[in-house]
């Protein structure tokens, strides 16, 4: 694929987010996708787990892609989620705080779809701004 088509995957990848379309969102990711974090590894199952529960917590999230370049068969984007915490998240009951979130990924994909990502997502700033951890 080119570096145009490998863009406009992770551009549909981010309308299915917005519109909360999580079966069409797993339909991008390959059968043997993994998410690499610091904290280790996340493979599809388990990344499938995470989307209907980010939903419940914040379902009006919306996200507005700000950055994304392009090199081979990897793409590298910095999106800004917006949300309000309406459902329990990581142990937190719903605050009905308005969020932000900056998350910060780098896609490989293969034949259309995710097939590894290295994302970044600032929880420290998402747990201070739901009052879990102080602010400094």
């Amino acid at each position: 694929m080119s570096i145009e088509e490998n863009k406009a995957v992770v551009r549909r990848f981010c309308e299915l987010e917005n519109r909360g379309e999580v079966d069409a969102l797993f339909e991008l990711l390959a059968p043997g996708y993994i998410s690499h974090y610091p904290t280790g590894d996340v493979p599809l199952e388990q990344a499938k787990q995470f989307w209907p529960t980010f939903y419940t917590a914040f379902p009006d999230i919306s996200s507005t892609m700000e950055h994304m370049v392009a090199e081979g068969d990897k793409v590298a984007f910095r999106e800004t989620w917006t949300g309000t915490h309406k459902g329990e998240f990581m142990g937190i009951p719903p605050t009905g705080k308005k969020v932000e979130m900056i998350n910060t990924c780098i896609i490989r994909i293969a034949d259309g779809k995710f097939a590894e990502s290295w994302c970044t997502l600032d929880e420290l700033h998402l747990m201070q701004q739901l009052g879990a951890i102080p602010k400094q």
